[in-house]
């Protein structure tokens, strides 16, 4: 009997299969889903629709799925873990994902460096300051415009939560006001169907002036 998958290592192949496929588009899961005669890959998927790390339509009496950015995150949280590593052979079309996913995030940890603050031991550093912020918030910004077609209007939430653990929540507020001060973008509220609690949490309150749920680039 082969060694049991751990929800870890189920999570991870499925959302680096899906990245894999740079799309923007919904595949179905024999796409993505490594095959197996266990629970295993099929309990990862449910969890990772519930945590709305993929996003999914109906169609044809069949699911057909995309990767949120909170599904990107989720793959670049998991592939830092020292728990994770493969344990079969993934093929060329995942290491070479893997390899376009390094040199993405390379330039990401170029920026930091130019800040002072890259970890020693060579993974991508914090943001270091406000200047830093804005290029990756700028670049971010228009890599999600343009993959999951918002019309210029990004929400902020999905902006928090690609750019992740590089920056505290409080930087994140801080910071993105001043993007806005210095008439980079512009952060508005108004309406956002069918929002959830955590998706208002990661929105940015503004002190005595209520909620902002988009940034318009300006």
């Amino acid at each position: 009997m082969g060694k049991k998958l751990s929800p870890l290592y189920a999570e991870t192949r499925i959302l680096l299969g899906l990245w894999a496929l740079d799309t923007s588009g919904y595949v179905s899961k024999s796409s993505f889903v490594p095959s197996s005669k266990g629970k295993a890959y099929s309990d990862a998927l449910a969890q990772l629709e519930q945590d709305e790390s993929l996003s999914f339509q109906e169609k044809k009496n069949r699911k057909v799925y995309t990767l949120t950015p909170a599904g990107e995150h989720r793959l670049a949280k998991n592939l830092a873990d020292e728990e994770f590593a493969f344990t079969t052979n993934i093929g060329p079309k995942v290491t070479n994902a893997l390899l376009k996913r390094l040199r993405q995030r390379g330039e990401v940890a170029e920026a930091a460096q130019t800040n002072g603050r890259a970890n020693s031991n060579g993974k991508v550093a914090e943001i270091g300051s406000a200047e830093a912020f804005s290029k990756v918030v700028l670049k971010t910004y228009d890599r999600l415009n343009q993959d999951y077609n918002l019309n210029d209007l990004v929400p902020i939430y999905r902006l928090r939560r690609e750019i992740g653990d590089q920056v505290s929540r409080s930087e994140f507020n801080e910071w993105l006001l001043d993007v806005q001060a210095n008439d980079l973008v512009q952060l508005t509220g108004g309406e956002m169907p069918n929002i959830t609690q955590d998706q208002r949490e990661d929105s940015l309150s503004i002190p005595g002036g209520g909620m902002r749920f988009y940034a318009k680039r300006l």
